[in-house]
């Protein structure tokens, strides 16, 4: 039997103590702070004969920690925040401390059985078949890229005599999309969503077409987007992959953020189309309630992914020769932590029912921060919110108003939500995915404005 020392005991029950503390006790917002500031609080912390686990746990509570913004804050409306479930946060303790590996079946099987149990039901809601299956990675990013390498892997057997490639996505994807077609030494087709900000399946046919007709490159891909970070818009899934399908084209949806509304029956429909996506993603960090991180990768048919992503070596031969499912073979990775199980835990822990109770909740408060905002006498809503990001501007003010009022709000520790823009004109937005989030919270940042 392993035992501690005594010092490593002490440690433990600092740790454990100080661990508890934060689950239980209200998150601070807190702030950052300048990199000499903290070196003027802490200075070097790597030393030759270290500073003890006391020590370093005292600079991490202390200083470190507090120059993060938690992003579990009931006022951090920014970006797309994240809030674990008690559950999730707890049993993440213990995925630290199992020590597992989630890249083959042969070391993990009862880990990546949970996990996969878990995708299953995200693919139950999206309507996938039964075959469906993916791999949770590391964020959107390592998702898009992943699904839309085997998306172009595929469209090379359909045409193999095309030399240049293109993704076919609307102008208000998100920055991943961009960021992957640089990666992968693609060409964008970005093509203009309607009025409301969504990307119709007529749109895309003709600019593909228009596109084909004109350029030696070819599109393989088209990408939808069910719920754009910025304004939470959902493009017309139904029409988009109509479009991509009459092309042979493959069709993924980035949901990162907005897909998660799928586990409530109320929202579901409004995500029709998507089960007939090739692939598609979703964070459970950001709105199914599990920490950092989290994104699940689901494809219509796996086996096509395993082709292109399984990674060949000598030493992997034991692993590739056995048909058990290893998640290192459906993305870009090959080590990875069991990411999922602080989802899978606290989805079987808390029940389904549960889940769909707090997102209905978070858009509850979204609906009721609209109104509030539509009565707000110096308030006016960019448009009506979809989903539960909810976009506005302050009559009157420019750039640098926001952003003092931004840098103000945080500093007296009121809330945390840094400006965006819209069509090159400046914005403010509460991303709602925490249930703690209360109507209130909403009036004590209103009443700032």
């Amino acid at each position: 039997m392993h035992e501690f020392t005594p010092e490593v005991e002490a440690l433990a029950q600092e740790v454990l103590a100080y661990s508890l503390h934060r689950l239980k006790s209200d998150p601070p917002l807190d702030g950052p702070q300048s990199a000499e500031k903290l070196f003027e609080l802490v200075g070097n912390t790597i030393t030759g004969k270290g500073l003890g686990g006391h020590k370093a746990l005292e600079v991490f509570t202390e200083v470190l920690a507090k120059a993060c913004i938690s992003t579990d804050h009931p006022r951090n409306l920014a970006f797309i925040p994240s809030a674990p479930s008690e559950y999730a946060n707890l049993f993440d303790l213990v995925v630290g401390a199992s020590a597992l590996y989630g890249g083959s079946w042969q070391e993990g099987a009862g880990a990546v059985f949970a996990e996969n149990q878990a995708l299953q039901w995200l693919s139950n809601l999206a309507g996938m078949p039964s075959s469906a299956g993916g791999v949770f990675v590391q964020g959107g990013t390592v998702g898009n890229l992943s699904a839309l390498v085997v998306a172009r892997a595929q469209a090379r057997k359909q045409w193999p005599h095309i030399t240049r490639w293109a993704i076919a996505c609307s102008e208000e994807a998100h920055s991943s999309i961009v960021s992957a077609a640089e990666v992968m030494d693609v060409d964008l087709l970005p093509i203009a969503p309607d009025a409301g900000g969504k990307l119709r399946g007529a749109d895309v046919a003709r600019e593909i077409d228009k596109f084909h007709a004109n350029s030696s490159s070819r599109v393989f891909v088209v990408v939808a987007t069910a719920g754009t970070t910025n304004l939470g818009t959902i493009d017309d899934l139904a029409t988009v992959g109509q479009a991509a399908r009459e092309r042979n084209l493959w069709f993924h949806v980035d949901g990162a953020y907005g897909l998660a509304a799928l586990c409530s029956p109320a929202l579901r429909p409004m995500f029709a189309g998507v089960e007939n996506a090739d692939s598609f993603i979703v964070d459970p960090h950001k709105w199914l309630f599990a920490p950092f991180d989290a994104c699940a990768l689901v494809y219509r048919n796996p086996d096509v992914a395993r082709q292109v992503h399984t990674q060949k070596a000598s030493y992997l031969e034991t692993l590739t020769d056995d048909p058990s499912w290893s998640p290192s073979d459906y993305a870009i990775h090959l080590t990875r932590r069991t990411r999922g199980l602080p989802f899978w835990f606290s989805l079987a822990a808390h029940g389904t029912d549960a889940y769909a109770e707090a997102m209905e909740q978070t858009m509850d408060v979204a609906r009721a921060a609209a109104q509030k905002i539509r009565e707000h006498p110096h308030l006016e809503l960019v448009r009506d919110p979809e989903l539960s990001v909810v976009a506005f501007v302050r009559t009157g003010w420019s750039k640098t108003d926001y952003q003092k009022w931004s840098d103000k709000l945080l500093a007296d520790q009121i809330g945390f939500i840094p400006p965006s823009s819209h069509h090159g004109q400046p914005i403010l937005r509460f991303a709602i995915v925490n249930p703690w989030t209360k109507v209130a919270d909403i009036e004590a940042i209103l009443a700032t404005l």
